[in-house]
């Protein structure tokens, strides 16, 4: 028996429509939720990769920063003090420096002295210093035609109570209050010298102490190094730190700007309120002495309560007797003084032969007279 198949009625019809159009929609609203669940899950990854990103970004810049700091660690980059800093192109000039003497401004340099006899010049800072811990960082150049130890006399960097003074002190005064550092270029005494120049040195001056120029201050040092910083075909740098009552200079010479070890010295005093500045004098020898920058950075140092100490007045140095045990000859005689020396000593002994041949010859008579 065949089966008769019936045609479906429209509302049958209608419903198939909608049974599919409601799976369509569920379809489409389960491929919606798939894609929306593989969304987060690629931000998290995203997220994620730029948190690790940053998380090396940091890490490089804290490398950085401790390569930033000084040496010891103090922290200096941001605390570069421009009214105390003397840099090309030399704009500070008349507003917080001052030159003097012989000193001349290039675009290059503020030589100080010329290749010329006989010539003094500085620079001298007109702000004063109320920093407690500090470093100066020095660019220079002594250069000239000269050979060794046929030039002079060489430079000087200061931090004292006095400014824009003369003197025999490579070009500033002597008995000077506060800080000298010297690179003394040629050897004023010849003997007893166990050092090679150029020379740098340091010296603490209270007002009264002198600096004896002829012995190159060895009574009055506190200590130094050799530094080969002339006619080298590069600049030379010096580095002068002042923080906790300790004194540290070190040396450049090579201008890779790793810097060698040359005084480092606790217990020195230096009161608030001086001056910064560089001299230079040449004699009858002479070099072109160029002072390229000084940059002085403000360091940040903790301190404890025991750190804090009244304001001192009077520079001084702790134990300054014990730290130069250097004494200092008498000069010898000079050889006009030698030749009279020998010329009076051959007449005393001529004049005292006479008197003993007269005295002997009296003798002998007075002998002949008692015999007869």
């Amino acid at each position: 028996m065949v089966k008769e198949i019936k045609p479906s009625s429209p509302m049958e019809n209608m419903g198939g429509v909608l049974f599919l159009s409601r799976r369509s929609k569920m379809a489409a609203t389960m491929n919606n939720y798939n894609r929306m669940s593989i969304f987060p899950k690629l931000d998290l990854m995203f997220n994620l990769r730029k948190i690790h990103e940053l998380t090396c970004l940091l890490t490089i810049i804290f490398i950085f920063s401790c390569h930033c700091l000084a040496d010891d660690g103090y922290e200096m980059d941001d605390f570069l003090k421009r009214e105390y800093s003397l840099t090309k192109p030399y704009q500070g000039l008349g507003s917080y420096w001052d030159l003097m003497g012989n000193a001349m401004i290039t675009t290059e340099y503020v030589r100080l002295t010329p290749d010329l006899q006989s010539r003094q010049g500085a620079v001298w800072s007109r702000i004063p210093c109320y920093l407690r811990d500090w470093e100066l960082q020095v660019h220079f150049k002594v250069h000239g035609h000269a050979k060794k130890n046929l030039n002079g006399d060489g430079m000087a960097l200061w931090y004292t109570k006095e400014r824009m003074q003369t003197g025999p002190v490579f070009g500033n005064m002597n008995m000077f209050t506060g800080l000298g550092v010297f690179v003394d270029t040629y050897p004023n005494e010849n003997k007893n010298h166990e050092r090679a120049f150029p020379y740098v040195s340091a010296m603490v001056g209270n007002g009264t102490l002198a600096y004896e120029h002829d012995h190159d201050g060895q009574a009055t040092e506190l200590g130094g190094c050799t530094a080969l910083v002339r006619n080298i075909p590069h600049d030379t740098s010096l580095l002068i730190r002042y923080t906790r009552n300790r004194l540290t200079i070190r040396i450049d010479v090579e201008g890779t700007r790793e810097w060698q070890d040359c005084l480092d010295l606790p217990g020195v005093h230096l009161p608030r309120g001086y001056f910064f500045g560089a001299s230079s004098a040449t004699g009858d020898l002479s070099d072109n002495h160029d002072l390229i920058s000084m940059k002085l950075y403000q360091l940040t140092v903790e301190r404890s309560p025991e750190d804090e100490e009244e304001e001192l007045t009077i520079p001084r140095v702790d134990n300054f007797e014990q730290l130069n045990k250097v004494e200092v000859q008498d000069e010898g005689m000079s050889g006009f003084q030698l030749f009279f020396t020998i010329v009076f000593s051959i007449i005393g002994i001529f004049v005292l032969g006479v008197v003993m041949v007269v005295m002997y010859g009296r003798w002998k008579e007075n002998s002949r007279k008692r015999f007869y």
